[in-house]
């Protein structure tokens, strides 16, 4: 999938009549997952090379969709994907993006603990994602199941970014609590539909996406869980992710810190980006890359950063 290209004026049309005045709930409309986006009956998502696009990257935005955290996927669809594509158009840190969509949820207790939209490039990223259910679960449990994001990503994607080119894709978590350790091989085969000999721990399902994919995790450090237990937060994604487990102070700011991200990721300098920014996101998306680490070059060294 990811035909066609993102156009601001296709998208302001359609925020005018799906988005603009309109409440969260009269925005996500489902009340229960939409087949088409349940994992376990999806065989393969695929982000395709195309005329439109003939240097596809794909990026996946999994965001948090237990409690308050439905304002994640709230705050993607008022503007977020709308900074997100033509940012990444403007700014040309990576080509052609196709961008998919998660909810993700908690393999404990709710009933759809994970949702997948298409790998796309024009209007129908949003078409999507406004059908996915805003849950609003979770448990007591002290965590989410993040890692049902990175394990789909690592079993049940195909891209020609990686096969035809050996290029990772983008793959950002978002939310306001720890990540559960890993998914118990009954979870993985009800939830994601692949058979599963054993559980499998945070760490593993972690090093199975990131053979493919560049992993970031951003905390919302002001909201939920983590505007109170920030501590305990990083304390389950730090040991994971060490240098891309991103704190963002302004929710507002989300799409920036992403572009930003991925510049940085590509070599730009964090200064230097954190900078191309105006006001109050600019000092967000600065406090937001502090130590990420740019890509290491063919020589070896990484790219100096600030």
């Amino acid at each position: 999938m990811g035909n066609g290209r993102w156009d601001a004026g296709t998208w302001a049309s359609y925020a005018s009549s799906n988005v603009s005045g309109k409440s969260k709930t009269q925005i996500f409309t489902s009340r229960s997952m939409d087949e088409k986006y349940d994992p376990a009956k999806i065989e393969l998502r695929e982000s395709r090379d195309s005329a439109d696009n003939p240097m596809s990257t794909p990026i996946i935005l999994a965001s948090d969709v237990t409690g308050s955290m439905g304002m994640i996927a709230e705050k993607i669809m008022r503007d977020g994907l709308n900074t997100l594509a033509t940012e990444i158009y403007d700014r040309k840190p990576v080509t052609d993006p196709h961008i998919m969509i998660m909810g993700v949820g908690d393999a404990e207790y709710d009933r759809a603990p994970l949702q997948v939209t298409q790998f796309e490039a024009d209007i129908r990223v949003a078409e999507q994602a406004r059908e996915l259910w805003l849950e609003g679960g979770g448990g007591g449990n002290g965590g989410e199941s993040y890692m049902a994001a990175h394990l789909f990503a690592a079993t049940k994607t195909s891209c020609d970014a990686m096969e035809k080119r050996g290029r990772k894709g983008f793959l950002f978590t978002i939310g306001d609590e720890p990540v559960l350790d890993g998914m118990r091989k009954e979870q993985i085969q009800n939830f994601i539909g692949i058979p599963a000999e054993r559980d499998l721990s945070a760490s593993e399902i972690l090093a199975m996406a990131e053979r493919n994919w560049e992993v970031f995790h951003i905390v919302l450090s002001k909201e939920g869980y983590a505007s109170y237990r920030l501590d305990e937060v990083l304390a389950s994604w730090k040991p994971l992710l060490p240098e891309r487990t991103i704190l963002l102070e302004d929710v507002d700011a989300l799409a920036e810190t992403v572009v930003s991200l991925i510049q940085v990721t590509e070599g730009a300098r964090a200064t230097d980006v954190a900078s191309s920014w105006s006001g109050s996101t600019a000092v967000a998306v600065a406090n937001a890359l502090k130590g990420v680490p740019g890509r290491v070059g063919q020589a070896g060294g990484l790219v100096r950063l600030g």
